[in-house]
């Protein structure tokens, strides 16, 4: 069978590394699977029998990335050995012309949701899409129970499909010796989707009362990173915060640091706190719309604590930096608890979907 995931690019994100991730674990059950995008951006290893198709030609008048995508997608699949049995599309307006693409060449379409309905209804042209164009696809995907009444209204089959870690769980044990480290982890241009504007706020007069500790900033984004250079300029922090860049070990860094938070104002279901905690590491999120309590049972594998509550925040984050301890407990009872995010526990679901579409 072959299966064509359509996204933007494969830029860092979480969608991103679901794609790869989904992508590496159906050809390794010999299904025939292609990644196809539109913009520039290769961060993710993949199986080398993952075909990658880079549709980024330029089309005239106006080169954006979606009439980019519709003007070369329509012309691929124009012809019909191009054509897969099913496309998949990721990342909110994507289904804009995947969805009609799918319906004029007569092909089965799943499209996929990848953050919470409320935290996406702002944004343009998809609130149109999912009134729209969604009742006209195969099926629909979504991450939590959330969202569940709000997508059956727009199509009968929705299957709650979250996020696999793309990350095996390391082996439990509370002996490994970790860094005084808190790790952040995100595309630094969504600061303030992220929370990471306030993570500074919750960090100042913190850090400097633990001088042992430092904050490191995982992720890219220019115009992020100089909103929170702007933060600390003067503070007496600076020193303590470290901005690391996009990398690809992120395993590797959080297998050595002890702390992740997750500060976001909103999520889907956060891929990377799922890794955190598959890696043993202690965990402590904002209790957001939507994700962070699907992953985490508040006190015994990690910290929810109410959303935005700075003062909150500090004081928990404050006592998990004094209690190596409970550090430790957090984070090994964190490892086997994600286990239903696996990519096998994920992919099957995934392979069961893709059978029941292909029979529709």
């Amino acid at each position: 069978m072959k299966i064509d995931f359509v996204i933007g690019s494969l830029r860092g994100g979480g969608a991103e590394r679901v794609v790869s991730t989904l992508a590496n674990y159906l050809v390794s059950k010999q299904y025939e699977v292609r990644i196809i995008t539109f913009s520039n951006g290769d961060a993710y290893n993949l199986n080398p029998k993952v075909k990658r198709i880079r549709l980024h030609q330029s089309v005239p008048f106006y080169n954006k990335a979606l009439t980019r995508g519709l003007v070369n997608l329509l012309k691929f699949y124009r012809k019909k050995y191009n054509r897969p049995d099913i496309i998949s599309s990721h990342i909110h307006q994507m289904g804009l012309i995947t969805i009609p693409i799918a319906k004029l060449y007569g092909m089965k379409i799943i499209v996929s949701e990848h953050n919470n309905h409320i935290a996406s209804k702002d944004i343009p042209l998809v609130p149109f899409l999912w009134r729209n164009f969604y009742p006209l696809a195969d099926a629909i995907t979504i991450l939590t129970n959330y969202d569940w009444d709000f997508f059956k209204s727009k199509n009968k089959i929705v299957e709650i499909m979250p996020n696999p870690a793309s990350f095996d769980k390391i082996v439990p044990s509370k002996k490994i010796e970790r860094k005084d480290v808190i790790l952040a982890i995100g595309d630094l241009n969504k600061y303030h989707h992220k929370g990471f504007d306030n993570l500074i706020k919750i960090m100042d007069n913190l850090l400097d009362k633990h001088p042992t500790w430092e904050l490191h900033f995982i992720g890219d984004g220019l115009e992020g990173k100089e909103v929170i250079d702007k933060m600390i300029l003067n503070s007496k922090i600076k020193s303590q915060i470290k901005f690391k860049g996009f990398r690809n070990d992120v395993d590797v860094l959080m297998k050595e640091a002890s702390i992740f938070i997750l500060p976001s104002r909103w999520e889907g279901l956060p891929m990377v706190l799922i890794e955190a905690a598959s890696q043993g590491m202690c965990c402590i999120a904002y209790d957001c719309i939507s994700g962070p309590s699907d992953i985490i049972i508040n006190s015994r594998t990690g910290i929810l604590v109410e959303n935005q509550n700075i003062k909150k925040m500090k004081i928990e984050l404050e006592n998990l930096l004094l209690d190596k301890d409970k550090r430790d407990e957090l984070g090994y009872n964190a490892i086997n608890s994600v286990e239903k995010f696996s990519i096998n526990n994920v992919g099957e679901r995934w392979i069961t979907l893709i059978k029941k579409i292909n029979l529709k």
